[in-house]
Parts: C-alpha cells; sequence; structure tokens
C-alpha cells in the first residue's frame, strides 16, 4: 500500500474511531431515545449510526485533503477541524449520559459555528473537501431541530 492510501486510510479511520468511542460510551443511547417524547420528522434509531457513519467518511477524506494541500492555512483548517470533532464527541455524552438537553443543544449550537467556520477555512485550501462537509452541517442543523424539540417536549 502507498504511503498516500496509508495516510488517507488513516485519516478516515480517526473520526470514525472518535464516532466509535462516543457511541460505545453511550451505547445503550437508543433505549433512552425511543423513550423520549420526540417532535415530528425524528428519524427512526437505525438512521443514526447510517448517516453519522456517512459523515465521519466524509470528516476522513476533507481532513486528508486539507492535510495533503500545500496550503500554509492548512494548520488552522485542522485546528478548526479538531475543534469541531471534540464537540461532536462531547455531544453524545451530555445528551444521553447527562441528559442534559439544554446543555447539550447548546454544544449543538457552538458544534454547528464550528462547522461552519471549517468548511469556510476548507474552502480556499480545497473547495471539495469543503463541499464534503455540506451534508454534515446540513444533518447537525437538523440534530439542533430535534435536540431543541427534545428540550420543549420533555
Amino acid at each position: 500500500m502507498s504511503a498516500n492510501r496509508r495516510k488517507l486510510l488513516a485519516y478516515i479511520i480517526f473520526p470514525l474511531a472518535v464516532g466509535g468511542i462516543s457511541g460505545f460510551l453511550t451505547r445503550n443511547s437508543m433505549n433512552m431515545y425511543t423513550s423520549l417524547n420526540r417532535p415530528p420528522l425524528s428519524p427512526p434509531g437505525w438512521v443514526f449510526p447510517l448517516v453519522w457513519t456517512i459523515l465521519y467518511l466524509l470528516m476522513g477524506i476533507s481532513s486528508y485533503l486539507i492535510a495533503s494541500s500545500s496550503s500554509p492555512k492548512k494548520r488552522e483548517a485542522l485546528l478548526l477541524y479538531a475543534v469541531q470533532l471534540l464537540l461532536n464527541f462531547i455531544w453524545s455524552p451530555i445528551f444521553f449520559g447527562l441528559r442534559n438537553y439544554l446543555l447539550a443543544f447548546l454544544v449543538l449550537l457552538l458544534l454547528w459555528y464550528a462547522i461552519y467556520k471549517m468548511i469556510r477555512s476548507f474552502f480556499p485550501i480545497n473547495s471539495t473537501a469543503a463541499l464534503l462537509q455540506i451534508p454534515y452541517l446540513l444533518w447537525v442543523t437538523f440534530a439542533g431541530y430535534l435536540n431543541l424539540a427534545i428540550v420543549f417536549l420533555n
């Protein structure tokens, strides 16, 4: 396997591992989720791991494209990537573990902003990397709707 393929694989595995650890820490979350009063448009539980796996794959590819660039701005862009990944990681334990839906929503707002800033920082470096993050921003927007509705319904 070439060095570039190994590097790409490492960049893909990293966000998948972060998501996997967060999922492991909240492994009984679907039982709790189904017991909540949920808003209209709430997807069934099986949708979440499928969507997140796709989004983590896209994050990995995007971060690889940025890391592989020669842009002097890639360090700042990757820092924003790391910040959003950290916020992404802590949301699940706050929402599912602590059941603090309001705090989770506030973290989600910070996450949304961090993703937006990340996309803006990615765009001048590699527009494909930025565009690959649009589904993530849209999903987190939808997750914000679900989270805020859960705050009010529970």
